[in-house]
C-alpha cells in the first residue's frame, strides 16, 4: 500500500512524499533508517484530518488540553533539575489515559535507547501537532528544552483560548436557530393540520397565505419519513464530500465568504499561522522549514493552499513579507508589521504581535456579530411565528366578520 508522508530531512527541509510500504510500522522503520522525522502520515486517498480540540489516530484521542497539561508538568520537572528519563518515568506513573500512556511508554523506551525526544515524538506526527517535534528539536539543539516547551505551551494556550472564544460566541445564536426550527417543525406537523381539518369542514375560502402554509404543512406531515431519510442521506453525502480534498477546499473557501463569520475565520487562520511560525522561529528553526511547518499546520485548507506555494519565493531569496503579499490572504496591516519585524531582525516577536493584533480583531468582530445576530434572530423568529399565526387566524377573523351579517 502507498502512504502520503510529510517528513523532515536531516538537513532541515520538510517534504511530502508518497512511499510504498507493507504497513505503517514498516514505513516508520524505513523512514527512521533514512534519518527522516515523520510529521504526518496517511494512506493515499484518505484525506488529512485537522483539528485543534483533539489529536486523533484510529479513533483514539489525546485531548489538546491533556497534552498541554502534560507538557506543563514535563517543563516543571525539567526546571527542577530532573533528568529527562526520570521525568518521563514519573509522569507515566500518574498517567490515566491508556492510549496516551501507551504512546509515552514507547517514547520513553526510544529515549532510553538513545533516540532524541523530538525524534521519538516525530514517530507520532499524526497524533500530536506537527510543529511539536520541530519545537523539541530546536530546544535540544540549543540546550534549552524546558524553555522551548514553555513557549509551545503558551502557543497552544493562546490558540485554544481563541478557538473557545469563537465557539462560545456562536453557542447562543446556534441555540436560537435550533429552537426556532424545532418550533416551526412542531407547529407545521402537529398544530397546523388540526386547523386544516377545521377549515375544510367550514368550506370557507382561505386567504393565499393560509393556503401556502396549509400546503407546506400537509406535504411535511405526509412525507416526513421521506424528508427525514433525505436529510440524513444528504448530510452523509455532504460530509463524505467534505472529506475529499476538493470538497474540503471548497467548504473552507466558502467559510471565508460568510457574511459575518467569514472575516473572523479568516483572521483566526492567519493568527494560527503567525503563532506557529513565531514559535518555531523563536526556537531557532530556520525560516524556510519553519514556514513549511507553520503553513501545513493551518486548519483552513484554502488559506493553507494559498500559503504553501509562496514558500518557494522565500527559498529563492524574496523577502518574507513579499511572499505573504503574493499569497493574497494576509491583511495589509499584518504585512506591514511583518515587514518591520523582518527589517529589524525581530521577526519572531513581530509575528507574535501580529497574532495578538488579529486576536483583538477577532474579539471585536465577534462582539459586533453578537450585537447584530441576537436581535436579528429574534426578528426572524418573530416573523416566522407571525406568518403562522396570521395564516391560522386570518380565516377565523373573516368568518367572524361574515357571521355578523
Amino acid at each position: 500500500m502507498q502512504f502520503v508522508c510529510r517528513v523532515g530531512t536531516p538537513d532541515g527541509r520538510v517534504l511530502e512524499e508518497t512511499i510504498s510500504a507493507g504497513d505503517e510500522a514498516s514505513l516508520r522503520t524505513e523512514l527512521a533508517k533514512r534519518g527522516y522525522h515523520l510529521f504526518d502520515v496517511r494512506r493515499r486517498g484518505v484525506p488529512r484530518k485537522l483539528g485543534l480540540t483533539s489529536f486523533s489516530l484510529r479513533r483514539k484521542k489525546v485531548s489538546a488540553e491533556e497534552f498541554v497539561i502534560w507538557n506543563q508538568e514535563l517543563a516543571a520537572l525539567l526546571k527542577a533539575g530532573l533528568p529527562l528519563l526520570q521525568a518521563l518515568d514519573l509522569m507515566l506513573e500518574r498517567m490515566h489515559n491508556a492510549y496516551f500512556k501507551g504512546i509515552l511508554t514507547d517514547v520513553r523506551d526510544r529515549v532510553k535507547s538513545g533516540v532524541d525526544l523530538s525524534e521519538a515524538f516525530a514517530s507520532y506526527g499524526d497524533v500530536f501537532p506537527r510543529l511539536y517535534p520541530s519545537t523539541l528539536k530546536a530546544g535540544e539543539r540549543s540546550g534549552e528544552l524546558e524553555k522551548v516547551i514553555r513557549r509551545f505551551i503558551r502557543y497552544m494556550r493562546l490558540l485554544l483560548n481563541a478557538r473557545r472564544q469563537v465557539i462560545s460566541a456562536l453557542i447562543y445564536p446556534t441555540v436560537l436557530v435550533g429552537l426556532s426550527i424545532a418550533m416551526m417543525i412542531i407547529m407545521a406537523i402537529y398544530v397546523v393540520p388540526k386547523f386544516m381539518g377545521f377549515f375544510s369542514e367550514l368550506d370557507a375560502e382561505l386567504p393565499l397565505i393560509t393556503q401556502i402554509v396549509l400546503a407546506i404543512s400537509s406535504f411535511a406531515s405526509r412525507n416526513w419519513p421521506v424528508l427525514l431519510v433525505g436529510t440524513v442521506a444528504a448530510t452523509y453525502i455532504f460530509n463524505k464530500w467534505g472529506e475529499t480534498s476538493p470538497g474540503r477546499l471548497a467548504i473552507d473557501r466558502f467559510k471565508l465568504r460568510l457574511l459575518f463569520l467569514g472575516p473572523v475565520l479568516h483572521r483566526f487562520a492567519l493568527a494560527e499561522f503567525c503563532r506557529s511560525l513565531g514559535t518555531l522561529l523563536a526556537g531557532g528553526i530556520p525560516l524556510v522549514p519553519a514556514f513549511e511547518i507553520a503553513a501545513s499546520s493551518v486548519g483552513n485548507v484554502f488559506v493553507r493552499s494559498r500559503l504553501e506555494p509562496t514558500i518557494q519565493l522565500v527559498r529563492e531569496g524574496k523577502p518574507f513579507y513579499s511572499a505573504l503579499e503574493e499569497s493574497g490572504v494576509f491583511v495589509d496591516m499584518a504585512i506591514d508589521m511583518v515587514k518591520v519585524g523582518e527589517a529589524t531582525g525581530s521577526l519572531d516577536e513581530m509575528l507574535g504581535s501580529v497574532a495578538d493584533f488579529l486576536d483583538e480583531q477577532i474579539e471585536t468582530r465577534m462582539q459586533r456579530i453578537l450585537s447584530l445576530i441576537e436581535p436579528l434572530m429574534l426578528v426572524v423568529m418573530g416573523v416566522m411565528i407571525a406568518i403562522l399565526l396570521i395564516s391560522i387566524y386570518l380565516p377565523l377573523f373573516g368568518l367572524l366578520g361574515s357571521s355578523k351579517f
